[in-house]
């Protein structure tokens, strides 16, 4: 799956100094929150989990346009965000004992929004990648998938491999380890980095770039549901490991606590059951 590798690296520094719009609880202009919230301020008497529940409340920043990871959704008549990440963080806030409250904003912010304490923690099919490990603390990780490649069902005969994908125009999400995987497997071709899955779908079905590079859960989310779109055969590896819950470094003891829920939802097979929940969401939009 939205392993969106939604990567940073000694790029970090620089969205810190620049997200004063995350700093303020503000996103920009194509992104919406879904709570109005304060950060957890830091203290240096206490840990980050003493803080949270001191606090009562535990928040988490997403992007939530990643289904069946994290998106929107009509549920009992109000819009909401939805998706097995959102069930995960239900989970945390519930063994910590605290209100989760939901920061959205686009997926090359959220560490940024860590290292400002806009928000306690990301979760967004984020893979713990060494160059993001460097900047922030990740907890285990709690799902893994596979990537996929989009094209137009049109294109099915005739892009079968990387090879066939030179000279061509290639949709990766800002920020994210498609992006990377796509610059070190696809030389060749030109990238175009959108922050936003939605759009960068709009651009290949408008024949303004002719694949895309998703995670597979994402990609058999998109294709099952619009038939002008199939994925391609073409093999895109990725040896990151999955996704996992970030924080802002030197959270250990929340880390901890964090991990003590993801081993109850692994043994009680219940992430399995979210993300299949997620996915009969989905094929119901």
């Amino acid at each position: 799956m939205k392993k969106r590798i939604r990567i940073y690296g000694a790029a970090l520094l620089a969205v810190a100094m620049t997200v004063s719009f995350v700093g303020c609880g503000n996103k920009t202009t194509d992104s919406k929150s879904s709570a109005t919230t304060k950060p957890n301020q830091t203290s240096s008497t206490s840990g980050k989990l003493d803080q949270i529940k001191s606090a009562k409340k535990l928040v988490l920043g997403t992007s939530a346009d990643y289904a069946p990871y994290e998106f929107h959704k009509l549920v009992d008549g109000k819009d909401q965000v939805v998706g097995f990440d959102i069930e995960i963080a239900k989970e945390v806030a519930k063994d910590l004992g605290v209100e989760l409250k939901i920061q959205e904003m686009n997926f090359d912010g959220l560490l940024g929004a860590l290292d400002t304490n806009n928000v306690d923690m990301v979760i967004a099919g984020m893979s713990p990648t060494p160059e993001r490990a460097k900047n922030v603390d990740f907890s285990k990780i709690y799902y893994t998938a596979q990537q996929g490649v989009i094209i137009r069902a049109e294109d099915k005969d005739k892009i079968k491999s990387i090879a066939d994908l030179k000279g061509k125009k290639i949709g990766v999400q800002k920020g994210s380890i498609q992006e990377t995987l796509a610059k070190e497997q696809m030389p060749d071709s030109s990238l175009v980095s959108i922050s936003k899955i939605p759009q960068l779908v709009l651009e290949l079905k408008s024949k303004k770039v002719d694949a895309l590079v998703v995670e597979l859960p994402v990609a058999n989310g998109y294709v099952n549901k619009q038939k002008d779109l199939v994925i391609s055969q073409v093999q895109v590896k990725d040896e990151t490991g999955g996704s996992a819950i970030a924080f802002k470094k030197g959270s250990k003891d929340l880390v901890d606590a964090v991990n003590t829920t993801i081993d109850r939802l692994i043994k009680d097979k219940k992430i399995d059951q979210f993300v299949s929940d997620a996915n009969e969401m989905v094929e119901q939009q």
